[in-house]
Parts: structure tokens; C-alpha cells; sequence
């Protein structure tokens, strides 16, 4: 049960990022977020700035497979960029934590982690450096449009994660517009403003790469998070859990509860409800059993809490 121990952890250090920033993620906080003792903590990591580094690179990876599939490798630089862009973005808003993580709380992290993101970003800049092959660039296109063209959506992105949670994936359009501009010009830039919004929507990565032996389901990390949060608020309805966890599409909500209903770990105690009810989701005792495994301090009652409407 050590994969969820760690997933635990590394869940609520992008928690405690995104609302604390990184000078606030201390372990005292990480721990109690995630309801695990500080030995816990210390089995798994040799100190806070350890688990910061491997949430990093665990929301890079998670943020990889989506963004390199969509960007491919096949097809024109600037299909292929749109599809990357677009799968970027969706991910951003659709776990705000880990893109608060990685581009504002990686900015105070330590030289390693620094210099794992430069290398991320002259990644991006070598993948927008390829418009200046596209044979209808013009000749005269500095080397330094795609740093600047990187650097400037980074910039943007990072204002608006830091404002608030406004959608990120309207901004495509814009964006797109101010990286095409200097490659292709302002014909081209003009046709990304009034393109219709593109979307992508890749399988979600597991956060270990492991199965889960004895339970059939795979550890990704928003299986855990709505596992951990049933555990200390039994009594969620759909809305109110998506909320909770970070995914603001309700249909994906549901799907992952009628998933982990059939394989037993979460049972609907609302009844028998009047059409448009909500639903009042709890841990089984198989659930509960799971989650006593990896020592959370807030066991599951027998009866759920009473719902809170919104």
C-alpha cells in the first residue's frame, strides 16, 4: 500500500502549493492534508523540498501524456502545435493544482527543480523553433521568436493560474495567434483569433504506473482523490465531490463513480431519491478497509454526513 502512502502525499503537496505556495508547503501541512503521520512523511521522503521534486516531475509527467500525444509527431508544425496547445490548456484547467505547481511553486523550488524547467522550456522553444522551417515562413524570422513567443504565453499562463481559476482553454485562439505571428504573419495570426476552440482528450496517466493488485483499479491520482475525500466527507453529491477534487465535468464525475461502485469501494446511501436529488456517495467496508490500510486518521463513519446543496 506504499503507492497510495505516496500518492497521498504528493496529491497534498500540490494542494498545499496551489493555496500556500511553496514557502507554505511545509511538512506539517502536507502531512495533515494528506492524514498521514510525519513517520509516514519520512518513510517516503527525506525531506519537503524531496517531495516537492517528485510531485514536479509527477505533474510533468501527467501533463506529457497528454500534451505529446496530441503534438505528435507527424502532420504540419502548425496543426501539430494547435493539438498541443489545446491538450495544455485542458489539462491546466482541469487540475488547477498541478499547473499552479509547476509554473508558479516551481519558480521558488530549489536549483534542481530550476533547471529541470529550463530544460521543459528549451524543449518548447525548439518545438516552436521549427516554424522557421515551414515553407511559408518568411526569411527573415529571428532565432529568438520562439524563446520569446514561449516566455510571453508562460507569462500569461502564470498570471491567470495566479488570478484565479478563469478558464485557461478560451485563451487558445489569442495565444496561438501571438505565436504564429512572426512565423507566418498577420493573415495567419488572424485566422487562429476566429478558429473554433480545439479540444483533445487523451487517458488519463496513472500517477505510479501500477496496478493496484488486490483492489482492480489503477492508482491515478484522481481515484485517490476522490477516495481521500469520501473517506473524511462521506455524504458527497457528484457535484459537490467534483468540486472537491478538481473535476469540473460532471460526466467524468460520474464515470468514475459508477467505476468504482462496481468494483465496491463506494456505495450510494442517499436511497431511493425524487428526481434531481443529489447523491450522497460513501466508502463500503471495502473502501474503508483500503483506506485504514495507509492509515488515515479520519476512519469512515457508518453513516454518511448529511449533504451540503449547493
Amino acid at each position: 500500500m506504499e503507492d497510495i502512502q505516496r500518492a497521498r502525499l504528493l496529491a497534498a503537496m500540490c494542494e498545499v502549493v496551489a493555496e500556500q505556495g511553496l514557502v507554505g508547503a511545509t511538512v506539517a501541512r502536507v502531512v495533515d492534508r494528506a492524514g498521514v503521520s510525519r513517520r509516514t512523511f519520512y518513510e517516503q521522503f527525506h525531506d519537503r523540498d524531496e517531495c516537492f521534486s517528485v510531485a514536479f516531475e509527477d505533474a510533468i509527467e501527467r501533463v506529457s501524456a497528454r500534451v505529446l500525444p496530441a503534438y505528435g509527431a507527424d502532420g504540419r508544425w502548425l496543426d501539430r502545435l494547435r493539438s498541443g496547445l489545446a491538450a495544455l490548456l485542458e489539462f491546466l484547467d482541469r487540475d488547477r493544482r498541478a499547473g499552479r505547481l509547476l509554473l508558479i511553486g516551481s519558480l521558488a523550488a530549489g536549483s534542481s527543480t530550476l533547471e529541470r524547467r529550463l530544460r521543459i522550456v528549451d524543449r518548447l522553444v525548439a518545438a516552436l523553433d521549427e516554424g522557421r522551417d515551414d515553407p511559408r515562413a518568411g526569411r527573415d524570422v529571428p532565432p529568438l521568436a520562439a524563446e520569446g513567443a514561449v516566455g510571453g504565453a508562460l507569462a500569461i499562463l502564470h498570471a491567470r493560474l495566479a488570478a484565479g481559476d478563469e478558464p485557461l482553454t478560451p485563451l487558445q485562439g489569442q495565444i496561438m495567434s501571438v505565436i504564429v505571428m512572426p512565423y507566418l504573419g498577420p493573415a495567419a495570426a488572424r485566422r487562429e483569433l476566429l478558429r473554433p476552440i480545439a479540444t483533445v482528450d487523451p487517458p488519463e496517466a496513472s500517477l505510479s504506473g501500477d496496478a493496484l493488485r488486490e483492489s482492480g483499479i489503477r492508482l491515478t491520482y484522481r481515484t485517490t482523490q476522490v477516495l481521500l475525500h469520501l473517506a473524511r466527507h462521506p455524504g458527497c453529491s457528484n457535484r459537490r465531490l467534483g468540486d472537491a477534487v478538481g473535476i469540473p465535468d460532471q460526466g467524468q464525475v460520474s464515470k468514475l463513480l459508477s467505476r468504482l461502485r462496481r468494483l465496491g469501494f463506494v456505495e450510494n446511501a442517499g436511497g431511493p431519491r425524487a428526481a434531481g436529488a443529489p447523491n450522497a456517495w460513501r466508502l463500503t467496508a471495502k473502501g474503508a478497509e483500503l483506506q485504514r490500510a495507509v492509515d488515515i486518521e479520519d476512519a469512515v463513519r457508518t453513516q454518511a454526513f448529511e449533504c451540503v446543496r449547493e
